[in-house]
């Protein structure tokens, strides 16, 4: 410019520069408002409860191991400290007659065991008889009379009977037909007996007394379809799985 010296600069126009501040370091670790120990126990996690269950399983398991090594060391110390040491058998030669009667203990404690363990697998499979029960259901009509003199006998009705008894019994005590049942439903027609009279049911309980059969009476004079279902009372209960279970 005119005027102006060459190597001359013009000075900066504007508010001046203060001292300089500290360095920028980034902003903290921790956001302000919220201590540090609330950040650190955040951040820890417990251990899952599955985790804990597995680990006292495993606990129970040790101890019932242990239980069992116990037992079984007392029970070799305990026939250990009945044998006799060979220097007393051989100054007393009848002490041999012990050490029989000690071998026989031991193989008598084993056909002990096994026959126990025979049985207890003996009742996990019931012994199964197969006998035939033989049914015989009747029925008989009852016109109606004229001359009747109670009302009964003045309306027709009909009796349907369902008795029964095991075939090849040759016990002396006979048993009676409804023992081989828990329950008894017959159903009749609901059209002809309305929905709350066309069931007859019967269901055992604690003070059941035993019959040879079941008999029911109704009004009526014409055919009457009826669909029997029994139960039977297995002394170990039967249970079939659906066939949608089956299919898997």
């Amino acid at each position: 410019r005119p005027g102006m010296p060459s190597g001359a600069r013009m000075p900066h126009q504007g508010a001046p520069m203060g001292p300089p501040g500290p360095p920028y370091v980034g902003s903290p670790s921790v956001r302000p408002g919220i201590p540090q120990t609330v950040m650190e126990t955040t951040r820890k996690r417990t251990a899952p409860q599955q985790v804990q269950q597995q680990q006292a399983q495993q606990q129970v398991q040790q101890q019932q191991q242990a239980a069992q090594n116990r037992t079984r060391s007392a029970k070799r110390r305990k026939m250990a400290d009945k044998i006799l040491p060979q220097r007393i058998r051989e100054l007393v030669p009848e002490s041999q007659a012990y050490m029989d009667l000690l071998a026989f203990e031991r193989k008598l404690d084993q056909t002990i065991m096994r026959k126990r363990v025979d049985i207890q697998e003996a009742l996990k499979r019931p012994m199964k008889q197969k006998r035939k029960l033989r049914l015989y259901i009747s029925n008989t009509f009852n016109p109606a009379k004229s001359d009747a003199d109670d009302s009964d006998g003045s309306i027709a009705s009909w009796e349907l009977r369902v008795e029964g008894k095991l075939l090849d019994d040759l016990s002396k005590q006979k048993r009676k037909f409804s023992s081989f049942f828990k329950s008894l439903v017959i159903e009749l027609d609901k059209d002809l007996y309305g929905p709350d009279n066309h069931l007859v049911e019967w269901h055992r309980t604690p003070t059941t007394q035993e019959t040879d059969g079941f008999q029911v009476k109704r009004p009526g004079d014409v055919s009457v379809r009826c669909t029997l279902l029994l139960m039977l009372d297995y002394q170990v209960s039967a249970l079939l799985l659906a066939w949608k279970m089956q299919r898997l």
